[in-house]
């Protein structure tokens, strides 16, 4: 059997949140796969790294697809063609996107569903394109793979998809994170917080990730506590953040806020590993990573009760109400001023932990491709 790939987000200098997961997605597939060839479709130039394995074929195919209207040319004409050309059988794309124009029966995964929940919060081409394109390509997919029993409910929701199409395969953590040495938290705090204890965002400055609201919780914890914390906001600027700075300049203590645009894995793990508590209020979440990441790193979590979150924490963070700023602030101080129920979130965590895999998540998507295949009369 020939397996096509969409790989584009397998980008030779960065990877990020959708390459992240077909990395470790891909490099277990292929290996746990021998028998089957794989042809790992890349839209410029790729890396060798990225040839996990002897049984891949990587074809680099026209044009580079980071703008909806390249999208579709790559999706609609230049993919279709190739997969015909490479014989493919079963396609499998771990970003959300298929091709519309071809018959070739498609493993899909879906991560989220947010700008269906906050359309004004993306670019209004952008938009467009995903709500006229996402429902469609869930219909025409032969199996959905969702990221989370939320993300499943949402498809559902929204767009009317049968239940037994698909299936919840939960994302794992990267071996990179993990607890942190006292020196290397020494450090950190050194060169980051004047040496202060600090809580911790990851993620995109984007409004659904509810960064003023975790702005506001900070300086209202300085003005209850008058304690020396810092906030530390690892991640880059997104799409729509002129309120985001609008409220940041209305802040008593921005001084006691820091921005590192940094997300290489390694520095990632130091900087969550030496933080306090991760705050993650979000308004939406496919799934949630950091959280997963705070429990590998022995992190202590506050994060939102809706969406996602509450299935990847359990009953290892202190749930908010995303939009109740004392609700966040009151966590922050309880976990601060609490060593006894640090502790426990600290040890609910590494348990929590435990029910997430990348190898779990790559043994269930194997088997939905060859399910996938076989119900379509693609055999070996």
């Amino acid at each position: 059997m020939r397996i096509g790939v969409n790989t584009r987000f397998l980008l030779p200098q960065k990877l990020e949140g959708l390459g992240w997961y077909t990395y470790e997605i891909l490099q277990r597939i292929v290996k746990l796969m021998p028998e089957h060839d794989f042809v790992f479709f890349f839209d410029r130039p790729y890396d060798e790294k990225f040839i996990f394995s002897s049984n891949i074929t990587p074809v680099v195919i026209n044009p580079p697809a980071r703008h909806p209207i390249l999208w579709y040319l790559w999706f609609e004409h230049a993919l279709p063609k190739a997969m015909k050309k490479q014989k493919v059988d079963v396609f499998f794309s771990p970003d959300g996107y298929l091709s519309l124009k071809t018959n070739i029966p498609t493993v899909l995964s879906i991560h989220d569903l947010a700008f269906e929940v906050f359309p004004k919060q993306i670019p209004f081409l952008v938009a467009k394109y995903y709500t006229f394109f996402t429902p469609k390509f869930a219909k025409k997919a032969a199996q959905i793979v969702a990221v989370s029993n939320s993300t499943k409910n949402d498809l559902i929701r929204f767009y009317g998809i049968e239940e037994e199409k698909i299936t919840v395969v939960s994302n794992g953590c990267s071996a990179q994170f993990n607890p942190v040495p006292s020196n290397i938290k020494e450090e950190i705090k050194n060169k980051w917080t004047e040496g202060h204890p600090f809580f911790i965002f990851i993620g995109a400055m984007h409004p659904r990730k509810n960064i003023e609201g975790i702005f506001k919780a900070f300086d209202l914890f300085k003005t209850k506590t008058g304690l020396p914390h810092k906030m530390l906001i690892a991640g880059r600027m997104a799409w729509g953040t002129a309120s985001i700075n609008t409220t940041f300049e209305t802040l008593q203590f921005k001084k006691d806020i820091v921005f590192t645009a940094h997300s290489e894995r390694d520095l990632l793990n130091n900087l969550l590993g030496s933080a306090e508590v991760l705050v993650y209020p979000s308004f939406y979440e496919g799934f949630g990573l950091p959280i997963l990441e705070a429990f590998h790193c022995g992190v202590p979590v506050i994060t939102a009760n809706n969406s996602s979150m509450p299935e990847v924490a359990g009953d290892a963070a202190l749930l908010v109400e995303a939009n109740e700023v004392e609700s966040i602030t009151d966590s922050m101080i309880k976990i601060v001023e609490n060593e006894q129920l640090r502790k426990e979130l600290i040890d609910k965590g590494h348990q929590q932990k435990l029910l997430f895999s990348w190898d779990k998540a790559a043994e269930k998507i194997a088997g939905i491709l060859q399910k996938t295949a076989n119900s379509n009369g693609v055999f070996q």
